[in-house]
């Protein structure tokens, strides 16, 4: 039996590249869509945090997102929750551009809320296939959408 890509690349090269595809892409998305003056200008809700919290916030998260991914990738890649870690990933790095580029709230609303709702999924799936780390790793990540989606209404609503 011919083994699968998953166990022909070694653990730690395919963990770097889960860590690079996210950590990279995410920083991309994140500097090609950096808030400017546009989002100065906004009103924003009394709890908007410093702008400088978003950096190190989402590196931390993105890295609890690569290592979820990879640790899926690893053991089942065909998965239910391995197409539910792609759709929360891709619909993630779709927010940015929908709220900072093309100025959308509400349609970004809704997408945060996608957002959420497979990072919810993820969790849960994870949780039945009694993957407690990989649901464990997804709780700030559940924390930091649930505080960002109050951002994103809070603005919306406001403007």
């Amino acid at each position: 039996m011919t083994p699968t890509l998953t166990h022909r690349i070694p653990p730690w090269a395919s963990l770097l590249a889960f860590l690079v595809l996210v950590l990279g892409a995410g920083s991309l998305i994140g500097y090609a869509t950096a808030p400017g003056s546009w989002y100065d200008a906004l009103d924003k809700p009394a709890f908007t945090p410093p702008n400088w919290l978003f950096g190190p916030a989402w590196t931390f998260l993105y890295i609890c997102i690569a290592i979820a991914g990879w640790r899926v990738w690893r053991s089942r890649p065909q998965s239910r929750r391995m197409k539910i870690w792609w759709a929360q990933l891709l619909l993630n790095w779709l927010w940015s551009p929908v709220f900072f580029v093309m100025h959308l709230l509400w349609p970004a609303m809704l997408v945060i809320t996608l957002v959420w709702l497979c990072i919810l999924a993820f969790i849960a799936a994870s949780w039945r296939a009694g993957d407690r780390l990989n649901a464990g790793l997804f709780l700030p990540y559940l924390a930091w959408v649930s505080f960002a989606s109050a951002l994103n209404l809070g603005v919306a609503i406001l403007n």
